[in-house]
């Protein structure tokens, strides 16, 4: 059965080209287009889709506004189909807040490698939120405020060394996974191990993530820069279009930032973070994967068990989109699988310490 979309932008060509390019994936459907809320609001009287589209900038009525109605009345899937202006970045997490699924990047024309990567990431988006589980919005925890794959990465021909015993956390998620994410590190302790993210997320987007992950954590949080070091009470966020890997001098762990093809159709892609983790930190490793579409991350948490880390899943009670941790699961990879909200205290436990901060 096909997903079907509602294409809600105040641009005639992004509704043109968004159109074209979903339709060229045979399971999608695009059953309307609209310039504005009100005429989105006309076709939701006689047509529901299982997926809407939607920009945030519009006129007449913002796509926030509409958005809050659409989950107050009649809760559909939204994707947010943004454009890469980082000013305007904050104002689409928000709308994550809000119950919107996703982001995802403006179709603009470029060569034909580009065009495709778009295809891939936005039908594989949209179908992601029309299996999504909606739920209340749940607010972030009240915290203190802060005083002050193998293209990218081959397979090892022998094994690493591991001369070091400092722990490293690499979490994994997509499709619902920057509020998982939100709730996750903003439970785990200001002394926590050196953590290293990969979320599924436009370029510009997880600068402005990153901010508000370190506004609502005892932990610092940031977007990652090649050659960031990976410190106890810090987690680096995988910039969106780029891969992240771990790498280690001597005791030092670090992030490398490259460029690359999609990896399990991602860039970032977790596998490729996980893979990195698995050769530099091995047994001293915890692998986390969290709530998303499709098998990212699968192989490489296997990779991760494998070496001596140890592995959680989250459960699907707790998820969005229970793809990426059942593929996990089945791959055979996992130590553990746990809801959201006992991740963190399993965290602390495997990595020797305490103090969980408790989520009102």
């Amino acid at each position: 059965m096909k997903t079907r979309v509602l294409v809600v932008d105040d641009s005639a060509l992004v509704r043109q080209t968004l159109t074209s390019l979903l339709e060229t994936d045979p399971d999608i459907e695009v059953v309307g287009s609209a310039s504005d809320p009100f005429a989105a609001a006309e076709i939701l009287r006689h047509t529901v889709p299982d997926v809407i589209t939607l920009d945030i900038e519009m006129p007449r009525m913002d796509g926030l506004t509409f958005l809050r109605k659409i989950m107050t009345q009649h809760p559909i899937p939204v994707v947010i189909c943004s454009s890469l202006a980082e000013q305007g970045a904050e104002t689409t997490l928000k709308a994550l807040e809000y119950g919107a699924v996703s982001i995802i990047q403006k179709p603009k024309i470029g060569t034909k490698q580009f065009f495709e990567e778009s295809r891939v990431l936005i039908c594989d988006e949209v179908k992601a939120a029309a299996r999504a589980k909606l739920k209340p919005y749940l607010p972030s925890p009240e915290v203190t405020p802060k005083l002050s794959a193998d293209v990218i990465l081959p397979k090892p021909k022998g094994q690493a060394m591991f001369e070091t015993t400092d722990k490293v956390v690499a979490i994994g998620a997509s499709t619902g996974g920057t509020e998982a994410l939100a709730r996750l590190l903003a439970a785990l302790p200001g002394h926590s191990p050196g953590i290293v993210v990969v979320q599924h997320m436009p370029e510009q987007f997880t600068r402005a993530f990153a901010r508000r992950l370190d506004g609502l954590c005892a932990i610092s949080v940031k977007e990652a820069e090649d050659g960031d070091p990976v410190l106890r009470g810090h987690a680096l966020i995988a910039p969106g279009g780029r891969h992240m890997l771990l790498t280690r001098s001597g005791a030092r762990y670090s992030v490398k930032i490259k460029d690359g093809p999609l990896v399990s159709r991602h860039r970032p892609s977790v596998d490729v973070l996980f893979r990195s983790t698995a050769r530099y930190a091995g047994k001293n490793a915890v692998g986390v994967i969290l709530t998303g579409m499709g098998d990212d991350g699968a192989k490489g948490m296997r990779e991760m068990h494998d070496a001596g880390a140890y592995t959680i899943a989250q459960d699907e009670a707790s998820c969005v989109v229970f793809g990426m941790p059942k593929e996990a699961i089945a791959a055979g990879g996992v130590d553990e699988v746990l809801p959201l909200d006992a991740i963190p205290a399993a965290i602390v436990r495997v990595c020797g310490g305490s103090g969980i901060r408790k989520a009102p």
